[in-house]
Formats: C-alpha cells, sequence, structure tokens
C-alpha cells in the first residue's frame, strides 16, 4: 500500500511555508473556516493530478504577491521503498518530477498516484450539465488507461483545432477542405477508442455503485447509470459528415464524444429531477466512493480518500455509513478535514490509535 508520509507547502494558497505529517491510517485537519484546511487537501490532490480539484487556472493556487508554489511530499511503499513527488509552478511554467526525475510532460505522472476527493459542493455532478460528468468518467479512465489519456489528449486538441477552423472559414479565412478532413480523422480515430472505452467502464463501475449505494443508505431504491453518445446509433465518422451543414452553421463541432452524457438513474428515474436532497446526498457518495472502488481495482492499489468537510452535510445515519465503509479493510489512507476536533473524536471513540490531527 502507497502511503503519503508527509508534505511541505510553499507559497501555495494561503500557505507561505509550511510542513506535515501523516502518521495514521486516518488525519482529521481540524481549523475555523478559512484556516486553510481544504487548501491542504488541494495540495495532496494537485499532487496526485498535477491540477487543483477546485480551481481550473493555476492563478488562484499561487499565494497572492507572489510569482509561484512548490509543493513536495514524501511517499512510501514500505519502510525501505520511499520516494518524493515534487510539483512546482513558476513563471507561467508547471514542473512535476518523481523520484528527483522530470517528467518530460505532465501527463506522464498521471497513474502514478491516485486521489479520490469529495467535497461539498461535488452535488453539482449530480444537478448540473453534461460536462462534470463528462470530466469525472474521464478522470477515472486516465488514470488507469495510459491510451485513454493520450487518446483524449489527441481528441481533444483536433477539436479545438477543428472549431477554431469552421470560425476562420465563416470570415472567408480558411480554404479547401484538406484540414477539415484531417481533423475528421483524428476526432474519428480517438473518439471512437474513448467510446469503446466508456461504454464498457459503465459495466464495470455500475456493480460498485449499487453496493455502496446499498451501504450507504440501507435503502431499497434501485440506482444506476446510463451512457449516452450519439456512437450508439452511428459510427463518429458519418456523424460528422452528416452535421457538417450544422457545424458551418454553428461555427461548432456539433457532434461527437465530447458531447456525451451519463444518465444517473434511481429506480428508473433521473435522480437529479426525481430524487430528494438525501437521496442525491447517498448517490453522490455511492459514485465517489464506486469511484475509489474502480480505481483500486484497476490499479491495484488503495487512492488517498480525501473528505472534505463531509460530515457537515451529513445526518447521522449517513455519516455512520460513511465511517463504517471507510474504516473498513478495503479502504486505505483518509484525509479529511472538520471544523470540530470533538466530533471527529467522538466519531472515532474506541479506537484513536488510528487516527491522526492536524490542528491549523
Amino acid at each position: 500500500m502507497v502511503l503519503l508520509r508527509n508534505i511541505s507547502l510553499y507559497q501555495f494558497r494561503n500557505y507561505r511555508q509550511a510542513t506535515f505529517s501523516f502518521e495514521k491510517p486516518v488525519t482529521c485537519i481540524c481549523g475555523k473556516n478559512g484556516s486553510g484546511k481544504t487548501n491542504l487537501l488541494d495540495a495532496v490532490y494537485t499532487l496526485c493530478y498535477t491540477k487543483s480539484y477546485f480551481s481550473a487556472s493555476v492563478a488562484p493556487t499561487v499565494m497572492n504577491g507572489t510569482e509561484g508554489y512548490r509543493i513536495q511530499a514524501s511517499f512510501s511503499e514500505n519502510a525501505e521503498k520511499q520516494h518524493i513527488v515534487s510539483c512546482k509552478y513558476l513563471n507561467g511554467k508547471k514542473e512535476i518530477s518523481c523520484g528527483g526525475l522530470i517528467y518530460e510532460k505532465l501527463s506522464d505522472h498521471i497513474g502514478r498516484h491516485a486521489a479520490v476527493m469529495i467535497a461539498p459542493d461535488d452535488i453539482e455532478l449530480i444537478n448540473d450539465g453534461s460536462e462534470l460528468r463528462r470530466k469525472f468518467v474521464d478522470g477515472m479512465l486516465s488514470q488507469c488507461n495510459r491510451d485513454y489519456l493520450n487518446a483524449l489528449i489527441d481528441y481533444q486538441r483536433a477539436l479545438q483545432q477543428r472549431n477554431a477552423w469552421l470560425k476562420q472559414y465563416a470570415r472567408g479565412a480558411a480554404q479547401g477542405n484538406d484540414m477539415l478532413a484531417y481533423f475528421d480523422d483524428v476526432l474519428d480515430k480517438s473518439g471512437s477508442y474513448l467510446f469503446a472505452c466508456r461504454r464498457e467502464w459503465v459495466n464495470g463501475f455500475a456493480p460498485f455503485l449499487q453496493e455502496y449505494y446499498a451501504l450507504l443508505s440501507g435503502g431499497s431504491e434501485q440506482v444506476g447509470l446510463v451512457y449516452e453518445s450519439d456512437l450508439h446509433r452511428e459510427p463518429l465518422k458519418q456523424l460528422l459528415e452528416r452535421s457538417l451543414s450544422e457545424d458551418f452553421r454553428y461555427q461548432r463541432t456539433m457532434r461527437g464524444v465530447h458531447r456525451d452524457d451519463l444518465q444517473l438513474l434511481m429506480n428508473g428515474q433521473p435522480i437529479k429531477s426525481y430524487g430528494s436532497q438525501g437521496q442525491k446526498k447517498s448517490f453522490l457518495f455511492a459514485l465517489k466512493l464506486a469511484q475509489y472502488g474502480f480505481l483500486k481495482k484497476q490499479m491495484h492499489q488503495n487512492p488517498i480518500l480525501l473528505l472534505d468537510d463531509v460530515f457537515e452535510k451529513l445526518d447521522q445515519q449517513r455519516m455512520e455509513s460513511l465511517l463504517r465503509i471507510i474504516r473498513s479493510a478495503d479502504f486505505g489512507q483518509v484525509i479529511l478535514t472538520d471544523t470540530h476536533e470533538e466530533r471527529i473524536r467522538k466519531a472515532f471513540s474506541g479506537n484513536e490509535t488510528e487516527l491522526g490531527i492536524i490542528r491549523l
């Protein structure tokens, strides 16, 4: 089992300079709101995924008045085998190294370490549009399938270039269709592979979702998910050809796997429209725990489970159910945040030897 042993932050978010150790299976970061609890979790996530969980851009992760940050951590597989992971951002350039070796591309680090974050705003995964659900699936598959990550990068690059070409064509600045044919070939090859992987993923992921929802809710609802894609009906190459007039009109690519979605179901109905707030919370936690189970199975390692103020949002029954799950033998290292240290100590009463406290 790979464990995070310590982490050092320099000019990352609100941390000028700080070092923290993780000596127990469960570590709770305690402090008032605004003290930096979530920022510390985000630093751990950034080391695993090369980017922040909470910010699409790098700027908010850099301390005000500075030009960059550095995060460094020690991971260990056992007492003898340890390695250092470092993430440095300076003057608009990000650099990741592992064991002293700097990656040529940031994407080369993806899949080395896994983490699963559960945060209060994650309910948007259920309530908002399809983009968040695609990112949820893409993040999972990119962690455990290098070919998927490469295909995703190729697809997104070709899509961006094709959309730019369509805008140029509308202004009369692009002539001929040679470039369009090239973009379509790349989209067809990479997009068809993404579609096949996503379709297969649903079959492997659904049992985890059903298992964890039952454990969390104790209810009789049946949950599931359906992968929605135009490619179920027609090959991507034909879709692109058939929708070309529409693409010219809107100056963007209207069909493809970048429009895919996941329909999240409870008793056969979309939970987004028919689920109660309590059911949505249980479904969300089941999704994230299923992500944990899926990554563990595919990567043959326990991801780090990061829980940001989740006990603040849960009723007693769901909190107790979640605690039973994360304290089971199936789970590895857990790092969580809470504003009330006494609540966490009470939750782990009787076995505080597994609990470490970081006070901010």
